[in-house]
């Protein structure tokens, strides 16, 4: 792949895409770690003198057409304010682009407001192509979806090239997944293990032992015993069975249980061969949390995505925060991804002590999963 650092991007028009897609509740962003991530990018093509067309998709609009909780507006003022020093302007029409000076920044409206992007229109995709003289590709969270903005840019663009962000997560995650240091220990969290069984089935040729939380965990547990009415997915209760007997896999001993689910619901411990039918698991027991903790902190690599309960609520966040706090004080190379496991280190504040934290949700899965992206295997 070519890079963007190798490029002459002098009086050139580049368009890059990144991953803008942050979390927004009554118009303010609420964590802004993947703008801050993407701001080396922006900075650089500025210095360089390019023309800087920058775009991004934000949520999931139902219709592909202008939405006002998904505007990336709030998305721009935090780019003003952390890039205050370079001038930067807000579109939603593509003819602005001609307009823009040498190291100036246009960021465009929401690309999933555009017709065809998600279904990677041939259309749209050289329209997008035609915005620029160099089109980059620095969007790891977007990078295995074949959207017109993340692929079919890449198709028609006169050069396309990987952008420093981009680089960065496929070097991390190839010394992750290529020799890792050992013992390697993956944890895999979540609601659904149906979402899951590839990445499970490609980490247990990779890891040397893999710990499972939350709806995950549960439909392990019922292999061999009741689960009440906790989140379980009985139709694949075979699968699940083949992969207990490979004899990597962690399940809780004890979980933490409620008969109903809200943020004030009564936390009771039971062991999980004694759960009751009214009952319903919501996080790992105490005496799981002390056997994760062991493993965690002998472990030389650790790939870590999803909670092992419903942290959101106290009652029931013991487990995922002390899951997080063993990963932070873990000597080996820890590498985190997704929304729900950043919002999780965030919370219990163990950002500075992960070794790296991936900006990729379904891409850092698919990317465990088969080593490579769509969007970077076009950019090759």
């Amino acid at each position: 792949m070519l890079t963007m650092n190798e490029l002459n991007l002098n009086n050139k028009r580049v368009l890059i895409r990144l991953d803008l897609n942050v979390p927004i509740h009554n118009g303010k962003i609420t964590s802004n770690a993947r703008i801050k991530s993407v701001l080396p990018t922006i900075r650089m093509a500025s210095q360089k003198n390019a023309k800087v067309i920058l775009m991004s998709h934000l949520g999931q609009p139902k219709k592909e057409q202008y939405e006002k909780k998904f505007s990336l507006w709030p998305v721009f003022q935090e780019l003003q304010n952390q890039l205050s020093e370079l001038k930067l302007r807000f579109t939603d029409n593509f003819d602005d682009v001609n307009h823009l000076d040498n190291g100036e920044i246009c960021l465009l409206e929401n690309v999933r407001f555009n017709k065809g992007e998600t279904k990677n229109s041939t259309s749209l995709s050289k329209l997008y192509a035609n915005l620029c003289d160099i089109f980059v590709m620095d969007a790891f969270g977007s990078a295995h979806r074949i959207h017109s903005s993340t692929y079919g840019v890449a198709m028609f663009a006169r050069i396309k090239c990987a952008g420093p962000l981009l680089i960065n997560e496929i070097n991390i995650l190839e010394k992750a997944l290529t020799n890792p240091k050992r013992p390697m220990v993956a944890i895999v969290g979540g609601a659904k293990i149906s979402t899951k069984f590839n990445i499970l089935h490609s980490l247990k040729n990779i890891a040397d032992t893999i710990i499972v939380g939350g709806g995950i965990a549960n439909t392990f547990i019922a292999v061999n015993n009741e689960v009440g009415k906790s989140l379980c997915e009985k139709e694949y209760i075979t699968e699940a069975k083949k992969i207990l007997m490979t004899n990597k896999i962690i399940i809780p001993i004890d979980s933490r249980v409620s008969t109903s689910f809200n943020k004030d619901s009564v936390a009771i411990l039971k062991n999980i061969d004694d759960i009751n039918l009214n009952e319903e698991i919501m996080d790992i027991g105490i005496q799981s949390e002390k056997n994760i903790t062991k493993i965690i902190l002998n472990a030389k690599t650790i790939l870590w995505n999803g909670p092992l309960g419903v942290f959101e609520f106290p009652n029931f966040s013991h487990g995922t925060k002390a899951l997080a706090k063993a990963v932070s004080k873990s000597a080996g190379f820890s590498i985190a991804g997704g929304g729900d496991t950043i919002n999780a280190i965030e919370k219990f504040q163990v950002k500075k002590n992960i070794s790296y934290i991936s900006t990729g949700g379904g891409s850092f899965l698919k990317f465990l999963e088969k080593k490579t992206l769509p969007c970077i295997d076009i950019l090759k």
